[in-house]
């Protein structure tokens, strides 16, 4: 399964994407309400109105919802993806093969699809990897809007450039491979090469797009934006890579000075959000054991949560149905949601550079009814061209925070 639990808190953004154009939204062909009029014609005929409805959610109202796409619609040649604007977009690079074990993608994408966001502020994917593969996931994937398919390699730099990893919000590299189990060291190889090998890229600025100052708000904050610079080199592009030995840390950052056997939890990697191990799994695994109520809470703030009827349906199978929206449907939108805010916006009234994070705190939370998470700060301050951040997560009330923080609430 695709830990997608960990890797939505940077994802989740609320920056418009200039995508492709969204496909339409229609009743199924075919589909009848179950509504009847009685024979000598008398009530209302809700037929018609409910057919005329658009179906954008699932029938449970968590999730944003497409009719099925066939797989040949959504994939992009290289020369295609080149021709697409596309910006702020979340890539996944996918080491996978026909013959390589399903990992659950539809896991790492529905969140990022929670109807809590309206569906202009949804990420487009874009998926860069074996196409054979895909036909086996696209099943529980067709259901999802705004997913495309480059049928490429995560290693090949045309194709990076062709889904313009520069401008993306986030690069997410997994592998759907059998790991080596004589070699551990060797089971990340191919995720540290496609690592490395962005990292290594450069790209011209002038294809980029400057953020606007002071445009429309989220809910939460965040500027909406249809406009990103774009990164100039591969070390400043947003990235998170999976391993499968936490030892394997150590190559992921060429500049971090942390001791080969320094724990995963203490590496730089680590804390600034660039990497991610099946092992921190066992520790969420032993918090739930103890705090049943601790997944819950998890979920519900990282995934949008989930109601007992779409556990019924996807545990049987059934994947994700179409939906009419209804009161009930509509009012599962309402649901709490992660965002980073930018303190140098100046979110909150009287709180600026040098407040307390408790003052801050008690602040967002009496009068805007956010709950503050933690911090996202600048791992070195002096330096303009840095953009390397590390995560505080709780941070004592007497901190000082600073304009150049971000700060994860809900």
């Amino acid at each position: 399964m695709v830990p997608s639990s960990v890797l939505f808190l940077n994802l989740c953004g609320t920056h418009r994407s200039a995508t492709p154009s969204a496909h339409v939204l229609r009743p199924s062909s075919g589909r009848r309400n179950s509504m009847s009029i009685p024979p000598d014609g008398r009530g209302v005929d809700f037929t018609k109105d409910f057919e005329q409805q658009d179906m954008k959610y699932d029938s449970t109202g968590m999730f944003h919802w497409c009719p099925a796409r066939n797989l040949d619609e959504c994939v992009l040649e290289r020369h295609q993806a080149a021709m697409t604007v596309l910006n702020g977009h979340v890539v996944v690079c996918l080491f996978a093969d026909r013959d390589s074990p399903l990992i659950g993608l539809r896991n790492f994408i529905m969140p990022l699809r929670a109807s809590n966001f309206h569906y202009h502020e949804l990420k487009h994917v874009v998926i860069v990897g074996d196409l054979e593969y895909l036909r086996k996931e696209w099943k529980t994937l067709y259901n999802l809007p705004k997913i495309s398919i480059l049928n490429g390699s995560p290693l090949s730099r045309a194709d990076l450039r062709a889904v313009n990893i520069n401008l993306c919000d986030m690069c997410v590299i997994i592998s759907a491979r059998v790991p080596n189990t004589e070699d551990t060291t060797l089971a990340d190889k191919e995720a540290i090469l496609a690592s490395l090998n962005i990292k290594a890229m450069q790209f011209d600025d002038t294809l980029g797009f400057f953020p606007l100052r002071g445009g429309d708000r989220s809910p939460l904050g965040s500027p909406i934006s249809m406009q990103k610079k774009g990164a100039r080199f591969g070390t400043n592009v947003p990235m998170i890579t999976e391993l499968v030995n936490d030892s394997n840390v150590q190559f992921l950052d060429q500049d971090d000075d942390d001791d080969p056997d320094t724990e995963l939890y203490l590496t730089q990697p680590f804390a600034c959000g660039t990497a991610f191990a099946i092992s921190v799994l066992d520790s969420l695994m032993s918090t739930t054991y103890f705090n049943d109520s601790a997944l819950t809470l998890i979920r519900t703030l990282v995934t949008g949560g989930a109601t007992p009827e779409l556990e019924l349906i996807l545990a049987e199978g059934a994947g994700l149905r179409g939906g009419y929206s209804t009161p009930e449907t509509l009012a599962n939108r309402d649901r709490c949601r992660i965002a980073q805010i930018a303190l140098h916006d100046n979110p909150y009234e009287g709180i600026g550079h040098n407040s307390t994070y408790g003052q801050m705190f008690t602040t967002s939370l009496k009068k805007y009814g956010q709950l503050c998470i933690g911090l996202y700060r600048l791992h070195d301050q002096d330096n303009a061209e840095s953009v390397k951040r590390y995560v505080i997560t709780n941070p004592p009330a007497e901190l000082r925070i600073r304009s150049s923080d971000y700060v994860s609430g809900t």
